[in-house]
């Protein structure tokens, strides 16, 4: 039997407020899960992670099997030993990374060809296979195979697509079922474009299948925000009520929180990392780039109302200082900042619709 359970503890309009048990720790909702794709959160430890208020990472099938292989990490005592994460972790299957590879693969139902971006090699991986691989790992919330496509694209291309991501989910809920891993449990991922019947199909499909959770995957792959949020709205009312509900790779801290405001519990998206990396800060005042002069005698933190690392010893002087030099302090303490803020986001999302004051957050966030 699994240990992994789900219970919704509050709603304000259709926003929620959970709780996700896990063998690994508890997981309350919403929550921001940091990516860490080759089992590190770029430019964080570990320890950095914990004291931000990180709850659940993510790690990646496709890029951990290339490199340095699931077996090894199998037989290093699982990803949680082998990168010295004590709480639950997620991974993805690696649907989107094979579909990022673009005309390099070639998918059938019998599952995924490619060429590996590391030394050219082919590769090939089934939906068992992408199970195996995630037992192989020992993460807390394994993803179903699935296929993405590029938006737009062909109604009839989408339903190819979501068709086989279907008859992929079945065939991984097999296989993950043969060999449950102990405490994992297996998600199943909603696609269908931006076609809210498609969305509507596959949702009820992938229900009837009775998964502990749902992700709604194949956005922010070239539609707008509005197609995007108007999807979100056609897919969450066809999802279970009592089961957790996942948006992948998306986004903003303006997409989360309207993600939020329509059902959504879990979110990932690279952005904290990446944009820290090219000197970009979430701020409460918004998003702001180190790079520019304005900041070079600046005293004051990063975000006033941040209690983060960066934000409590370091000036934005410092910082763009550290930026301008090429010093890779620069990074560590922009993403440790960036993460801060995606996860208070959602904490402070949680405890408003657990207040009952979610339209005011809501509300001030998007008039900010």
């Amino acid at each position: 039997m699994s240990e992994f359970s789900f219970k919704l503890e509050a709603t304000d309009e259709a926003a929620r407020a959970g709780r996700i048990l896990t063998t690994r720790g508890e997981i309350p909702t919403p929550i921001f899960m940091p990516v860490g794709t080759q089992a590190t959160v770029k430019s964080m430890l570990p320890d950095q992670l914990e004291n931000a208020g990180a709850k659940i990472i993510l790690g990646n099938t496709y890029h951990l099997h290339l490199r340095p292989g699931d077996e090894l990490i199998r037989n290093q005592g699982g990803l949680h030993e082998f990168m010295s994460w004590r709480g639950p972790i997620l991974t993805d299957s690696g649907g989107f990374q094979v579909y990022s590879l673009g005309e390099k693969v070639r998918i059938t139902d019998e599952g995924a060809a490619f060429q590996s971006h590391i030394d050219g090699s082919r590769v090939f991986i089934s939906p068992e296979d992408a199970v195996r691989i995630q037992r192989n790992l020992g993460s807390d919330v394994q993803m179903v195979f699935d296929e993405c496509v590029k938006l737009p694209s062909e109604k009839e291309r989408v339903r190819d697509a979501m068709e086989r991501t279907h008859r992929w989910a079945v065939r991984c809920k097999a296989e993950f079922e043969r060999e449950p891993p102990h405490g994992a449990a297996q998600f199943a991922i909603v696609q269908g474009g931006v076609h809210e019947d498609l969305r509507r199909e596959s949702a009820e499909f992938l229900r009837a299948l009775d998964f502990p959770g749902y992700a709604i995957g194949g956005l922010s792959v070239g539609e707008d925000q509005k197609a995007m949020l108007q999807t979100l709205e056609a897919v969450a009312v066809h999802l279970p009520v009592e089961k957790p509900r996942y948006l992948m790779g998306v986004g903003t801290p303006r997409d989360i929180v309207e993600a939020i405001h329509r059902g959504v519990d879990m979110f990932d998206c690279v952005l904290p990392t990446r944009n820290a990396r090219h000197a970009q800060a979430f701020t409460s005042e918004g998003t702001m780039s180190l790079k520019t002069l304005q900041f070079r005698e600046d005293k004051r933190p990063l975000d006033e109302k941040c209690s983060c690392v960066a934000c409590a010893k370091f000036s934005r002087a410092y910082i763009r200082h550290l930026v301008v030099a090429g010093e890779i302090l620069a990074s560590i303490l922009l993403t440790i900042h960036n993460v801060s803020y995606y996860l208070d986001l959602t904490r402070k999302a949680r405890e408003s619709i657990v207040g009952g004051t979610w339209d005011i957050f809501r509300k001030n966030f998007t008039s900010a």
